[in-house]
């Protein structure tokens, strides 16, 4: 969505016009959970001065009881009056960065972590980093008392149309609503599992680009909810049917335009825009316990369902985990196909990034590129490729994640400790539980 730049009297003067009643000052977890504070307009004084308070205790991964204390600093670009309409008057929000009290940034805030790593992108002479996120998203009905059912409201396959594909409508009003708000809708349609559907807009600057990953997740539910549908953004919902992924497109742009676009180069790509895919590639096993974070990722990522499950590119096919897409120019870019939508997009672009510069810092070299399908390589061939497998599980992926410092280094070491201490509990409680299929099994059998 197109910001625009907005002043304190500005906003004050839209709320008097439009009735406005309440502001939620809106702002994300180290777990991708977007957190809202509600104030009525009264308070519009205290948000803009930066002096609304809210105990950080109470958020998962914050802070502990004794220093719970925080101060929510809005982005007044984020400004945006929500279109679905109040009884009690209309509601806006502001997307706020977390300080402590004595001013200084919170080094758990996930947004405020990836500003970090833009400064040091800028150190490196590049003036900004854009992402094009493709978010896929499941459908299913509700029952009658609005409980959320595994009944999918179609049967739709990739690219399909009505009547087959039953939830174009309300995608349809997804799409209306996004426009409303400013978002650049650029594609929308049915993906390859029923039910599943892909709604992809403008690419921005990855700040930007994240809030707004954040806003069309809230939008998407509440458009679902009004068509008696629940929207999930889950990886792997079903057996037996194509998970949901969140393909990233990223750039790096300095003040000639493009960085990783050279006519001159070997696939019209600049060596800056190699050493980044070599940073990519290098630190994949570690920073896919960020970008697939939940025991369900790894559902998704298994061979025969289109993820990525190895750590190779490739300018042409889709199985690889780094795509070159055809797109020259202004538009010349990296797609990443492991990133699944359950991500927190602040701290999934942060180690994105950081990897990519770390890449340019040491001029890693990629190997060769893989044009051949991989699924259907034995795994002596993958070797000679050079082609390592993703991790297999959550579990897996933070033994590596351990083990990588630029990719901590990059989370900070109040996240990383947090993110991993919750994984590691995930993960334990994922171990102690007895599923159906070991029943049908082994119940029997033994």
């Amino acid at each position: 969505m197109v910001k625009k730049q907005i002043t304190g009297e500005e906003i004050k003067r839209i709320i008097e016009e439009e009735n406005v009643r309440f502001l939620r000052l809106m702002f994300t977890d180290i777990l991708g959970t977007i957190k809202n504070v509600e104030v009525p307009v009264s308070q519009i004084d205290k948000v803009l001065e930066n002096k609304m308070m809210f105990d950080g205790s109470s958020i998962e991964g914050f802070v502990r009881i004794e220093e719970s204390d925080m101060y929510l600093y809005p982005d007044l670009s984020t400004w945006m009056i929500f279109p679905w309409e109040s009884a009690h008057g209309k509601v806006a929000r502001l997307i706020c960065d977390i300080y402590n009290p004595d001013g200084t940034p919170f080094a758990g805030d996930p947004r405020g972590n990836l500003k970090r790593a833009l400064s040091d992108m800028r150190e490196l002479g590049f003036t900004s980093f854009n992402l094009g996120p493709e978010p896929e998203f499941f459908l299913f009905k509700l029952d009658e008392d609005g409980g959320i059912t595994t009944t999918l409201n179609d049967k739709g396959g990739y690219f399909d149309f009505a009547p087959t594909d039953l939830g174009e409508n309300c995608r349809r009003d997804i799409v209306l609503e996004l426009e409303s708000l400013g978002f650049e809708v650029e594609a929308s349609h049915h993906e390859v599992a029923p039910g599943q559907h892909e709604i992809d807009f403008k690419y921005a600057d990855v700040v930007d680009a994240c809030d707004n990953i954040q806003t069309f997740k809230l939008v998407v539910k509440t458009i679902a909810r009004k068509h008696g549908l629940h929207a999930t953004f889950m990886p792997k919902p079903l057996y037996g049917i194509n998970g949901s992924g969140m393909h990233c497109n990223m750039s790096l742009f300095n003040e000639d335009g493009n960085a990783f676009y050279d006519k001159e180069g070997d696939l019209e790509l600049s060596q800056t825009a190699y050493h980044f895919l070599g940073g990519l590639l290098h630190h994949a096993r570690a920073y896919t316990a960020v970008c697939n974070p939940t025991v369900n990722s790894y559902k998704r990522l298994v061979p025969g369902y289109e993820a990525p499950v190895y750590v190779a590119w490739s300018g042409h096919n889709r199985s690889p985990l780094v795509r070159v897409p055809e797109s020259r120019g202004v538009s010349t870019r990296l797609e990443l196909r492991s990133v699944d939508p359950s991500a927190n997009p602040y701290l999934a672009m942060a180690v994105l990034l950081q990897a990519g510069l770390d890449g340019i810092r040491h001029e890693l070299t990629p190997p060769d590129a893989v044009d051949r399908n991989i699924y259907v390589m034995n795994e002596e061939e993958r070797e000679a490729a050079q082609i390592q497998d993703l991790p297999s599980t959550i579990h897996n992926a933070i033994k590596e994640l351990r083990k990588d410092e630029v990719m901590i280094d990059a989370l900070g070491q109040h996240i990383f400790s947090n993110f991993v201490e919750a994984k590691r509990l995930e993960w334990a409680a994922f171990r102690q539980t007895v599923s159906e299929w070991e029943r049908e099994q082994y119940l029997e059998l033994y």
